[in-house]
């Protein structure tokens, strides 16, 4: 059973950072891909940013230029890098990866952006 647990949520002031993290344990291999969703209260869970096993990444147009995806070299860890942070980027941010067909889930965590 493949598990993945978030860390690093919080407050913060609009304009600052915060590093999610998302580790994968339970396994020994590599999810082809990994990458974070979001979902704000009243509102739809949307794809955040994504990363492929190749080391490409695509983004929602809403975090471009603000936010980065990166994992580590054992494919096992995601970091979600967000900077200049809005009000609006206020959210439960769930990370998830893909071995193929098998979608895994982290439990989710609590980003809010607020003065």
């Amino acid at each position: 059973q493949v598990q993945l647990v978030e860390s690093g949520g919080g407050l913060v002031q609009p304009g600052g950072s915060l590093r999610l993290s998302c580790a994968a344990s339970g396994s020994f291999y590599s999810f082809v891909v990994m990458g974070w969703y979001r979902q704000a209260p009243g509102k739809q869970r949307e794809l955040v940013a994504r990363i492929f096993s190749s080391g490409s990444t695509n983004f929602a147009d809403s975090v471009k230029g603000r936010f980065t995806i990166s994992r580590d070299n054992a494919k096992t860890t995601v970091y979600l890098q967000m900077s200049s942070l809005k009000p609006e980027d206020t959210a439960v941010y769930y990370c998830y990866g893909d071995r193929g067909p098998n979608r895994s889930w982290g439990q989710g965590t609590q980003v809010t952006v607020s003065a």
